[in-house]
């Protein structure tokens, strides 16, 4: 059934911004600091944050099975465990409450005072403990690309590829949220014609045009999901800088995969746009070149939409949008992904994240990572103000959009922002 939420007609009282990334029809959540420096949990419309602890407390989720302090936590980590049904009942009463011709909150301004900051009032934190974090390599065109550089172009693809939704276990300790600024990060590297590494920064920091889904409990151990009940689990998504040391990488990845090239940082942005929201944008993922396996087989539409960009700021200058791509371009989508990440029975918990693997599209300017965009350095990408790139600088910012839009609504991410400062140096005692 669709959820009235998404109704594209509905209208808030709130004054919000015509072209913004979060109308009344998106509600997505998150966790956020208020201007008296109570961490709660909270949804957005236009440029305002709600409080959702305030609201829960002054009665407007009645008839709603919630626990007392289920938005008054650090994380979503326990409302996203509550399950679908739950996540759907809370959003249509928010989507109730704010819509325009609802006068309970509007009119009342002792309540409208504790519940509705600012955007500028409030300071975003991480929205989940992230217990767990893989990552994916599903764009086949970013996989093609990086396997002509390194390897044969005519088999840029390894044999597996094409049969199942290649990952690896990630680090989630250095997941941030947008806004966080990282260190160019050090490590073994081996230059060109030496046969001996060497220690240092990192000359070729890289960002990585990524989303990643958010998971709720999902099974027990040995339980697989299979492929078209998925969704059940996924909660929503994020946009994701999977940040990337090239040249450490390229010296460390034999045999096991990435290691300090990827877990130095990682970003994503603040507000988790839920599946349901993201439900009118619906749309058909490339068809298997390969016939795939049963467990990996699915029905319906299981992609979505997403227009993505990246753009990069140096440090005082304009911004260049040097990539747009768009999520409908990954060959695996997130039903297959979870469905093969617990084939072998592997257990996913609340608030575990699976990031997609770069986004690349099928012409250049549609290429998610400066590898690509500079073809491994042989190919500058030019700034707007001047200059160019063949990876990222210090003090530097990368910025990531995404949105949907249909039908005059438009469902956005935010911003996925992060500036790379130079090398980490103790201070001097």
């Amino acid at each position: 059934m669709p959820s009235k939420a998404n109704d594209p007609k509905r209208k808030t009282w709130l004054e919000i911004p015509k072209n913004t990334d979060f109308p009344i029809q998106n509600i997505p959540f998150g966790v956020f600091l208020t201007r008296d420096d109570i961490i709660t949990i909270g949804t957005r419309i236009g440029d305002y944050a709600i409080d959702l602890g305030a609201l829960h407390q002054l009665g407007y989720f009645e008839g709603i099975p919630l626990t007392d302090d289920i938005f008054l936590q650090d994380t979503l980590n326990d409302f996203i465990a509550d399950g679908r049904k739950t996540w759907r009942l809370v959003r249509d009463r928010i989507s109730d409450i704010f819509e325009k011709s609802n006068t309970a909150l509007k009119d009342n301004k002792e309540h409208l005072d504790r519940v509705i900051f600012s955007m500028d009032e409030i300071e975003m934190q991480l929205p989940v403990q992230i217990g767990d974090y893989t990552d994916f390599y599903s764009s086949k065109e970013h996989a093609t690309n990086v396997g002509s550089m390194f390897r044969d172009p005519d088999n840029a693809l390894l044999p597996n590829w094409l049969h199942l939704p290649v990952a690896y276990h990630g680090r989630s300790s250095s997941i941030i949220p947008s806004g966080i600024p990282v260190h160019r990060p050090q490590g073994q590297k081996l230059p060109n014609g030496a046969t001996k590494p060497i220690f240092g920064p990192s000359r070729l920091v890289d960002f990585e045009l990524e989303m990643a889904f958010i998971t709720t409990d999902a099974n027990e151990l040995g339980q697989p999901i299979p492929v078209d009940e998925a969704e059940d689990y996924i909660f929503g998504l994020v946009l994701f800088n999977d940040w990337s040391a090239r040249d450490i990488q390229s010296w460390e990845y034999v045999p096991l995969g990435p290691f300090l090239a990827k877990n130095f940082a990682s970003t994503i942005s603040c507000w988790i746009v839920t599946l349901d929201a993201l439900e009118p944008f619906r749309t058909e993922s490339p068809k298997p070149e390969e016939e795939l396996l049963p467990y990996l087989q699915y029905t319906g539409k299981k992609s979505f939409d997403i227009n993505l960009e990246v753009a990069l700021q140096p440090d005082g200058k304009k911004e260049t949008v040097v990539c747009k791509s768009n999520f409908k371009h990954l060959y695996w989508n997130m039903s297959q992904q979870l469905a093969h990440h617990t084939i072998n029975g592997c257990p996913v918990n609340s608030g575990d994240m699976m990031g997609s693997g770069t986004i690349s599209g099928p012409t250049p300017k549609s290429f998610g990572s400066m590898l690509e965009l500079s073809w491994k350095g042989s190919k500058p990408v030019k700034l707007k103000d001047g200059g160019d790139r063949k990876f990222i600088e210090d003090n530097d910012t990368v910025v990531m959009r995404g949105y949907c839009q249909n039908d005059g609504v438009r469902i956005g991410f935010g911003e996925c922002s992060t500036k790379l400062l130079p090398v980490f140096e103790p201070k001097k005692k």
